[in-house]
């Protein structure tokens, strides 16, 4: 099994080139009707927030000139997530394009008590970059400045907005490369990728953006400005604040700048895509490829046959593998220090093409190899109603990531039910984590608990209270929004 495994991985070209598809990211509508308002859906009730009145509007105007949206219309797109399972009514939505700009507004908004909705490529899944009432979009968009690129250190310094394939492309001139990749790289933007903490398709080889990411300067909810730029790869001294931004969903401040130290561009590239019986087999495919191939492993990624199935019968993609006589369970993607953007299309398009068949219901968890791909099988034998296309299951082995995929035509409240929070109380008997990289967004703050202990949310309500004590940053998401005391 091991020289097979080589062979493959050595004579991989003549696979990949057989399997086509465009790249991902290109998200576009679905042509699927636009959902309730989440407020309804998730019977949420509105915090004590002022609402947006005319002479806040002008004030707006007068600090950001034509840069505000108001029309209802040019406001959906921002209202609305790219999977359209979630759904604000924001009235209006800010574009900035500096942090001063940033830093005045969150100061007006703090001493008003309007409440903001930080937003970046707006390709979340947990509908954390939405709004749930009326809350102000801020939309990072225009600050889409590439600042510095150190090639000697590989350090590159760009503002929130800019967005993951242009950083990509950028460092390649150069001979680098980001430390991240995600099937949204075309449209997903850096500031919102450090707020969330993606991990992506390259996390088994360069870690996550906790390690990665140098320096950020972000704005508080009272519109100061935190520089901790600082791009020292060594930096000892006193707190690290960076990692108080890293991963906080835009709760705890809107991230601006970012320094991320960015490897150098592999100059051999290998990518092998394997078709297998069973999930035992992919662990088996796995634990041998890590022995032998160790520091070269970039990435690992798993989908099982109905997940593949998405991208071949909904995106008209090519499988390489469609000619051999005997089926496929499963397929993996092994990737030693490159990529191959074609083959890569066939995993990274799943999200895109399942959209076609209606609604789907999403879920991103963490899980011990003893366990990956069990809830799949658990899933399928218990939730057996005629209304769901498809159960299917994929993601990043490497890292113990699992991506659930449950498609139906449309949102059923009922379906819902059966699934949640079923799911995550499986994934947390697993010892597992009902979030491995999406974040918690607004859809599993109920269900924070099953993978924090009390005293660390307890803590996390402190650190909010103290950062944003009005509680205007990003409200609904991650924690339950806080209740305003009474004095």
């Amino acid at each position: 099994m091991q020289n097979a495994l080589m062979g493959i991985l050595l004579q991989c070209n003549k696979v990949i080139t057989r399997c086509s598809g465009k790249i991902a990211g290109q998200y576009y509508s679905t042509g699927v009707a636009k959902p309730e308002l989440t407020s309804i859906r998730y019977k949420t009730q509105r915090g004590p927030y002022a609402t947006v009145m005319d002479a806040d509007v002008c004030f707006f105007e007068s600090l950001l000139g034509s840069r505000l949206i108001t029309d209802p219309h040019e406001c959906e797109s921002y209202n609305i997530d790219f999977a359209k399972t979630v759904r604000g009514a924001s009235k209006l939505v800010l574009k900035p394009t500096s942090t001063e700009e940033v830093s005045a507004i969150l100061k007006y908004c703090n001493k008003r008590r309007l409440a903001v909705c930080p937003q970046s490529g707006n390709t979340g899944l947990v509908g954390g970059s939405n709004p749930v009432f009326d809350e102000i979009v801020i939309s990072l968009k225009l600050m889409n400045k590439i600042l510095d690129t150190n090639e000697l250190a590989g350090i590159l310094t760009c503002e929130a907005g800019c967005v993951l394939q242009d950083l990509d492309n950028h460092l390649a001139t150069v001979d680098l490369m980001m430390p991240l990749d995600l099937g949204a790289k075309g449209s997903c933007l850096i500031g919102g990728c450090v707020s969330t903490n993606a991990g992506g398709l390259r996390l088994l080889r360069y870690g996550n953006l906790h390690g990665n990411i140098l320096g950020i300067e972000a704005v508080k909810a009272n519109g100061d400005i935190v520089d901790a730029l600082n791009a020292l790869k060594k930096n000892n001294t006193g707190y690290h604040l960076k990692h108080m931004f890293i991963g906080s969903e835009g709760t705890l401040g809107i991230v601006t700048k970012v320094a991320i130290q960015c490897p150098s561009l592999p100059k051999i590239k290998n990518v092998a895509f394997l078709g297998l019986a069973s999930f035992d087999k992919v662990l088996k495919t796995y634990c041998l490829a890590k022995h032998h191939l160790s520091e070269i492993l970039s990435s690992c990624e798993m989908m099982d046959r109905l997940s593949i199935d998405v991208s071949i019968n909904n995106l008209g993609m090519n499988n390489p593998l469609t000619s051999r006589k005997d089926g496929h369970e499963f397929y993996m993607i092994i990737e030693t220090s490159g990529s191959h953007l074609n083959i890569w299309a066939l995993r990274e398009r799943i999200s895109e093409g399942v959209l076609r068949e209606g609604y789907v219901f999403k879920y991103d968890m963490s899980l011990p190899f003893s366990s990956f791909y069990e809830i799949i099988e658990v899933l399928r034998k218990q939730i057996r109603d005629p209304r769901i296309i498809r159960i299917s299951g994929y993601g990043h082995l490497g890292d113990g990531n699992l991506h659930i995929q449950v498609s139906i035509p449309e949102y059923y409240e009922d379906v819902a039910a059966q699934l949640e929070p079923f799911i995550f109380e499986y994934v947390s008997k697993c010892q597992g984590s009902i979030s491995a990289e999406h974040g918690i967004g607004f859809k599993k703050t109920k269900y924070l608990h099953l993978s924090r202990s009390s005293s660390e949310i307890q803590m996390m309500y402190d650190l909010k209270q103290m950062m944003d004590p009005n509680g205007i940053l990003n409200p609904y998401k991650v924690l339950k929004p806080i209740v305003e005391k009474s004095t």
